[in-house]
């Protein structure tokens, strides 16, 4: 204390005032070290305001992240507060509360994870980029986008929009307008069927499945329930946007039907004008988006079926001649064979390379499909045999021979002509079909003696002189001297058409 303090000039009477108020406020003490002086005094005033400052702004830091951890804490609270007090007074059953109570909790632990709302921030031009790189190696894979160009797919995608949704949780009613199909991402959702009270899951889809598709392309209500089984992420795509995407370009229009027809083969109940709502076409126009050939390459008979009632005409044929009978028949589509032919299809068409549906059937292996063209066929004409085998002797085609062969047909069966694969294939000097032939049982007549004993066909003239009775009912006469005696006969004992037919 300064014993002049009295005598003192005010203004160092003053900060000796202010020293010891502030002093006093940052209750530092005073201590056995302090002022001795004015100098002193001003110096020790601004240091421990400078100290002061500092450690209010810390604590007012410390005291913001407590408050806003807590903020988002009580904020959470409140909200499942008030969504309890909805549920009770509304009366709403516990499924509906489980699934609220399940939706805001997930809300809650992955508000780090809604990625959309950063996205939505951006440039537009930024979150195209951005979408194609998340989202288009997903919707690559899924089954309605394959062989559809990459035009389309970013197109697509840069319209999506991805959700995380919590188990147990509807993503599409039963009986719901068809505003919005999913891709799902990550996670199962269960396809359920409801009736009054009863539910039973149908189906479970995985990663990489579409969901809501049936209802969106035949623009009807949906026929299913679809309910997360596990925390799901899912994409989602509104069916406007896919209509206008569909529009853009007719090949993928028309390559997004078939790969939808091809895997719904079995969709019931569907009409002809579901897939045509939207996308365009006229029922009377033989060029329509989804004609008859587009159907009948995907084996979806229903939808075919639908087609043909509308009174579409089932023989109509494409750049190469080839109608829906062809290519069901080449694809192996047996229930689309049977409804063309149920509706009047000319069976007997052939392409620009000359070929029926029966030869599409049989050059392809498709047995069953073929047993069905061949038996419809033989009905109305008789000779429906003669052709095929003279055909696949005039082209020198072995393997179809050989399964002709196989399924009975007779090898002296005449085409309109009255000419037998045999005599075709002597007149064409088909060597290798000739041997088939004759080791199949075909007949030679006098007038193609001449022919055969011309050709270079020993084998074929040693296995007539050995096994007369196996393959000729006329006889030809071989030149003892032949070369083809030198070396004795095979030990070969064909039994009937079906052990030679493999040689």
């Amino acid at each position: 204390m300064n014993p002049n303090y009295k005598e003192t000039s005010l203004v160092i009477r003053y900060i000796a005032a202010l020293y010891w108020s502030i002093t006093t406020m940052t209750t530092v003490g005073y201590g056995d070290l302090h002022a001795v002086n004015t100098l002193e005094m001003v110096f020790i005033i601004f240091y421990m305001l400078f100290n002061l400052g500092l450690t209010a702004y810390i604590i007012g830091n410390m005291t913001n992240l407590v408050v806003e951890g807590t903020r988002r804490t009580m904020e959470f609270r409140n909200s499942i507060e008030a969504a309890s007090n909805f549920v009770c007074r509304n009366h709403l059953p516990p499924r509906l509360k489980d699934q609220i109570l399940a939706y805001m909790c997930l809300r809650f632990r992955a508000e780090s994870l809604n990625q959309q709302e950063l996205i939505e921030q951006l440039p537009k031009t930024i979150c195209k980029s951005i979408r194609h790189h998340l989202f288009l190696p997903t919707v690559e894979k899924v089954y309605l986008f394959k062989g559809v160009t990459r035009e389309i797919l970013l197109l697509l995608v840069a319209d999506m929009k991805a959700e995380y949704i919590p188990p147990r949780e509807d993503v599409i009613m039963q009986n719901e307008s068809p505003d919005e199909l999913y891709i799902i991402v990550s996670g199962e959702v269960e396809m359920i069927e409801s009736e009054m009270e009863n539910e039973q899951t149908v189906w479970t889809f995985k990663s990489g499945d579409m969901i809501g598709e049936v209802g969106a392309f035949c623009c009807r209500p949906q026929s299913y329930t679809y309910r997360t089984k596990t925390l799901s992420q899912l994409l989602k795509i509104r069916t406007s946007n896919l209509i206008e995407a569909m529009k853009t370009r007719q090949e993928d229009n028309i390559i997004m039907i078939k790969n939808f027809l091809q895997h719904h083969k079995k969709l019931k109940g569907l009409r002809l004008g579901d897939l045509l709502h939207g996308v365009g076409g006229d029922y009377g126009d033989p060029n329509m988006y989804v004609n008859l050939l587009t159907v009948a390459s995907t084996g979806n008979a229903t939808f075919l079926e639908e087609l043909l009632k509308a009174k579409l005409d089932p023989d109509i044929g494409d750049a190469q001649g080839r109608t829906p009978l062809h290519i069901a028949a080449s694809k192996g589509h047996e229930e689309c064979v049977m409804v063309l032919l149920r509706h009047g299809c000319n069976i007997n068409l052939r392409d620009v390379n000359g070929h029926t549906a029966l030869w599409e059937a049989i050059a392809a292996k498709h047995h069953s499909t073929f047993h069905v063209l061949y038996h419809w066929a033989s009905v109305s004409d008789p000779y429906i045999a003669g052709d095929l085998l003279c055909t696949a002797a005039r082209k020198n085609d072995l393997t179809v021979m050989k399964e002709l062969l196989k399924h009975g047909l007779q090898v002296d069966s005449k085409d309109r002509d009255g000419s037998t694969a045999i005599h075709v294939a002597l007149e064409e000097n088909l060597e290798d079909m000739v041997k088939l032939l004759l080791m199949n049982g075909a007949e030679i007549n006098d007038k193609l003696k001449y022919k055969l004993s011309s050709m270079n066909l020993s084998f074929c003239c040693c296995f007539l002189t050995w096994f007369p009775g196996v393959t000729l009912r006329t006889r030809l006469a071989v030149p003892t001297g032949s070369r083809c005696f030198k070396a004795g006969p095979p030990r070969l004992v064909p039994r009937g058409p079906g052990d030679a037919a493999g040689l």
